[in-house]
């Protein structure tokens, strides 16, 4: 099969190459997909486990990667819950190859089902920003209704998920971002919105929650914004500080089938709409991933279309 692969962690984007790899075992509780669209996170060449397993062992070369999209083609011993043709979404684990590559394994547990009129290239683009946008706003923010959020980033493909849901609980939503975000965020649903370049972030005054993609100095300024007994939640580094009288946490996605089945159930009856930006093929990827994020939306990679046979 065809995939994309690095061999050197000092080469950066520049090693990421498309090369020939050997067809991936299904182990137990596994399924091979056949991949039709993924989507990648543009700093995962430097995390650790990109280039190690869980025992720190090497496993170059590897596939980056971690959203996709495709087609259930083989089960793995004990495999239960997923058919052979099963159309599915969601997220390779993080220490194994992942989904830029024609077919991928990946545990059972780790994939929801995914309907038929649900495009693969919009499927790809929800899992990591999905969860991502759902776990920080409410199971580490504990956001409710009434309350106000600031979310950083609100363009971007985890921001624009976190507006629409904090929107739809009933949350006065505070967006940030580039000035050519504006509309976009806006669109979504955001009640207000700051250019992190031009704006003031203490006009916002006091909020309950703030969601950050960013880090740095927007994470740093952003702590005194949260009122008492509120919570900073950042998935860009772990905070250095923490409010005076509230809470930070830094975390890392985790996979939850259930929650993406309900996401997948959002967007088919129009409650939630990923923002998808360029889409590339395979043979574009390294070009994808050294661009930085010029548009709106996540960066999707189409691997295969619908209609196309496997390869043999």
């Amino acid at each position: 099969m065809r995939a994309i692969t690095v061999r050197d962690r000092n080469a950066g984007v520049g090693g990421l190459t498309l090369t020939d790899m050997p067809y991936p075992h299904a182990a137990e509780n596994d399924v091979i997909v056949r991949v039709h669209a993924a989507g990648f996170t543009p700093g995962e060449l430097d995390w650790p486990a990109t280039w190690t397993d869980r025992a720190g062992r090497d496993r170059t070369p590897t596939v980056p990667g971690h959203e996709l999209s495709g087609v259930v083609v083989e089960l793995g011993y004990g495999t239960t819950g997923l058919s052979v043709g099963q159309r599915v979404f969601g997220l390779t684990d993080w220490a194994r190859n992942g989904s830029l590559a024609e077919y991928t394994s990946v545990e059972a547990r780790n994939l929801a089902p995914l309907a038929a009129d649900i495009d693969h290239t919009v499927a790809a683009a929800l899992p990591i920003s999905g969860l991502t946008a759902w776990q920080g706003l409410f199971d580490h923010g504990h956001l409710t209704t009434g309350q106000t959020v600031l979310v950083h980033g609100a363009a971007g493909g985890v921001g624009s998920i976190a507006v629409q849901l904090a929107r739809e609980v009933g949350a006065r939503v505070i967006g940030t971002g580039r000035a050519n975000d504006r509309d976009v965020a806006l669109g979504l649903g955001a009640h207000t919105f700051l250019d992190l370049a031009a704006d003031d972030l203490r006009q916002v005054g006091e909020v309950d929650v703030v969601f950050d993609v960013i880090g740095g100095d927007i994470l740093a300024r952003s702590t005194d914004l949260v009122r008492p007994g509120g919570t900073v939640v950042t998935i860009a580094t772990p905070p250095a500080v923490q409010p005076k009288e509230g809470r930070a946490i830094f975390f890392v996605v985790e996979p939850d089938r259930v929650r993406l089945a309900d996401l997948a159930e959002r967007l088919r009856a129009g409650r939630l709409k990923p923002i998808v930006g360029d889409v590339r093929p395979l043979e574009e990827t390294a070009d994808a991933f050294a661009r930085r994020r010029r548009t709106a939306g996540k960066t999707i990679i189409r691997v295969a279309d619908e209609q196309e046979p496997p390869r043999s």
